[in-house]
């Protein structure tokens, strides 16, 4: 790091003097050539003060946050809480929190922050191979109303929830990453984790702050992966905790509740065990897709990619592969092209060892092509892990599923 960017563990004098003035109002702005001064009007959003022990600053979590956006802005402005003055005029920026009424909210709402995802997940909507119906349902219910709020009003208003269900490795996360990466909106990557505490009383209060956060950093979209792990059948069994009903209950309410505002928050959940999960959630989610087993076209289109052919050298059994790759996975099918890649690798590890002596970085071989014998014994080696249960999730399908017609 520069010496003129301070990690924010470790702040210079300059640094924490003009956020502590930024925020606290404190401070004048340079005199202009004509000798006059201008004062500096301080906005406040309810946020609590660092703590000053001891002639040291701590700054909490918020602080951080605001700090982090201070940095982002650039040194040629000064932000006081929400407002920053450019010498044109004040230009108003959304708070990082809304006002909540208490600090233990605030602490919750802080917690939750960790999980907006703040860079890319350099994944496109190019990148992921077959899925056209999935993927297209994912830019009507996200991206068109973001581009062209006119026309999803009233009946047409934007779905609220999208259910992703189908075998491990199939491309449910994947989607989830493109969204995050094309879609331009503050996107909440929540598990279990996230909104289950041991303290009682608290996960449902997290679950409201949520989204009262994701309402107050709109567009947003929540995306939950692995929704089983929270909201499963109610009542199912007699062992269910108590805590574990109110958290499924307050889930429910924010979803579709007497809270439901205009603000587009947009739920988006992944897993693979759908017919565990409760029925009043199933309503919620309004567009349930089944993201199957890839096609052939989209195996072929998987396999070409990580298995460039070279023209200089022997052209790799393309079509095997296809035919012999049925009911794989798109996880699988890396597996296989791993396992094929490797067999070139596992040669010229065999040559380097028998010669017991080191060999230096800079003359050791380069690594030989894949062969069509790697290919058949790469399709040996490996075998398809998602293909047992495909008859259950056709089954829901048929019963749930959201079904596409052209």
């Amino acid at each position: 790091m520069a010496d003129d960017e301070p990690s924010l563990t470790r702040w210079s004098f300059l640094d924490f003097k003009m956020f502590y003035d930024a925020k606290f109002g404190r401070k004048r702005l340079p005199e202009s050539q004509n000798g006059h001064s201008n004062d500096q009007s301080n906005v406040s959003n309810g946020s609590p003060p660092a703590v000053v022990s001891n002639g040291s600053a701590r700054a909490n979590t918020s602080d951080l946050a605001i700090y982090e956006q201070y940095r982002n802005q650039g040194r040629s402005s000064t932000h006081s809480n929400g407002v920053i003055a450019n010498g044109h005029g004040e230009i108003p920026q959304k708070s990082l929190l809304p006002a909540f009424e208490s600090a233990e909210t605030r602490s919750l709402a802080e917690s939750l922050c960790r999980d907006i995802i703040r860079e890319s997940q350099d994944v496109t909507w190019e990148s992921i191979k077959g899925l056209e119906n999935a993927k297209r349902l994912l830019k009507e219910a996200v991206v068109m109303p973001i581009k062209y709020p006119k026309y999803f009003t009233g009946l047409l208003s934007p779905w609220k929830g999208i259910l992703l269900f189908g075998p491990p490795g199939t491309g449910k996360t994947m989607l989830a990453k493109a969204v995050a990466t094309e879609c331009k909106t503050t996107f909440f990557n929540i598990s279990a984790s996230s909104v289950v505490s041991k303290w009682r009383g608290d996960s449902e209060k997290l679950v409201k702050v949520l989204f009262e956060l994701a309402r107050h950093h709109a567009p947003s979209t929540i995306f939950i992966d692995e929704i089983d792990a929270i909201i499963s059948q109610r009542g199912e069994a007699r062992s269910e905790h108590e805590a574990s009903r109110r958290l499924k209950t307050e889930l429910l309410i924010q979803m579709d509740g007497l809270t439901r505002t205009e603000e587009l928050v947009f739920v988006l959940a992944a897993t693979n065990l759908p017919w565990e999960l409760d029925a009043a959630m199933l309503r919620r989610l309004e567009k349930r897709i089944l993201v199957p087993l890839p096609e052939p076209e989209a195996r072929r289109a998987m396999v070409e990619e990580l298995l460039p052919s070279q023209p200089s050298e022997e052209n790799l059994p393309y079509d095997l592969l296809v035919e012999k790759t049925e009911g794989f996975s798109g996880s699988d099918i890396r597996l296989l092209c791993k396992e094929a890649a490797m067999q070139p690798l596992r040669r010229l590890m065999a040559l380097l060892e028998d010669k017991h002596e080191v060999v230096s970085e800079d003359e050791l071989p380069k690594v030989g092509p894949i062969t069509p014998e790697d290919i058949e014994t790469a399709l040996k080696n490996t075998r398809p892990s998602a293909h047992l249960h495909a008859h259950r999730y056709e089954k829901f399908n048929n019963d749930y599923g959201s079904q596409i017609l052209q």
